[in-house]
């Protein structure tokens, strides 16, 4: 008689459990947790608040930490159904058995504040500005001005980038003002007449935003989307969304959202990026027939 009671509580409290997991699932829907790079972040939060309009079942958390915690988070921890990351995956990133899927075409502006009389800039004087060889605008022609070098959190994809692409073996200057996301770069620059920083293109001009910060030209080619999408200008990108595995179910919803005509021509390009191309593609499947070529 013991026994059977203890069965039946067993199964009473089995049952329990699946009516409450589905009536939570009813109730709540899917969760997809974003999270990763600052600069994607626009675009995974714009892409959210539309996609769950679509979607109401659903919610989507986005947060930007940085590419490497996006990486973490989706790849070891597990704590992000997708991650997202403005630089490539490198060293043992590459065994996670990460999808990576590109979302958009980038490339990364040195700017200084408006009043700065300097327009352009080349490789080789970026490169010894950011290792603190150059530390006045007198230098390089501009006002006798100390030149205020803000610099990335290492976490950054956007560092990591513009560091592959300038900096070569040549070390960061150890004493730049360090800032973990795009938008304080941009508002320290704003800010100080001496100031030298680098961010996305996308975050030069902002749409609702007053402020202004001067957007350079390297080896006299400008930071403009027909140079960046065919390569010419020398700092540009690739932005991904990375899956442990092949995506699925409401994860694989939302990001065939974010690579519909819809957001590739919508908040990609508000957010200042260019979309990319069922070329791009070619690697997740299926490509997502509203991609256009």
């Amino acid at each position: 008689m013991k026994k059977n009671a203890v069965l039946m509580l067993f199964i009473l409290c089995l049952a329990a459990l699946f009516l409450l997991s589905g009536c939570s699932r009813a109730a709540s829907g899917g969760t997809i947790v974003v999270s990763g790079s600052t600069t994607i972040l626009p675009i995974a939060e714009t892409a959210a608040e539309e996609f769950k309009e679509l979607h109401p079942e659903d919610r989507v958390l986005v947060s930007g930490m940085g590419s490497s915690a996006g990486i973490e988070a989706v790849g070891k921890s597990g704590t992000a159904d997708i991650g997202t990351t403005s630089r490539e995956l490198k060293g043992d990133e590459e065994d996670l058995g990460l999808v990576k899927i590109p979302i958009a075409h980038d490339g990364i502006a040195i700017i200084v504040h408006p009043s700065n009389p300097i327009n352009n800039l080349s490789v080789e004087q970026v490169r010894d500005i950011f290792a603190g060889q150059i530390t006045n605008w007198a230098q390089l022609g501009g006002p006798d001005l100390p030149i205020t070098l803000i610099n990335r959190d290492e976490s950054s994809g956007t560092r990591d980038a513009f560091g592959k692409a300038i900096m070569g073996d040549a070390p960061f200057e150890i004493n730049a003002v360090v800032l973990p996301g795009t938008g304080q770069v941009r508002e320290v620059v704003t800010r100080a007449p001496g100031a030298i920083g680098y961010i996305s293109v996308g975050f030069v001009a902002p749409r609702f935003i007053k402020t202004q910060v001067k957007a350079l030209s390297i080896d006299n080619v400008a930071p403009e989307d027909e140079y960046v999408a065919s390569g010419v200008y020398p700092i540009s990108r690739t932005l991904y969304f990375l899956t442990k595995g092949m995506p699925e179910g409401e994860v694989k919803a939302y990001i065939d959202y974010v690579l519909s005509t819809t957001v590739q021509y919508g908040a990609v390009k508000d957010a200042g990026f260019l979309p990319v191309s069922a070329a791009d593609l070619s690697d997740y499947r299926p490509i997502p027939e509203s991609v256009e070529d």
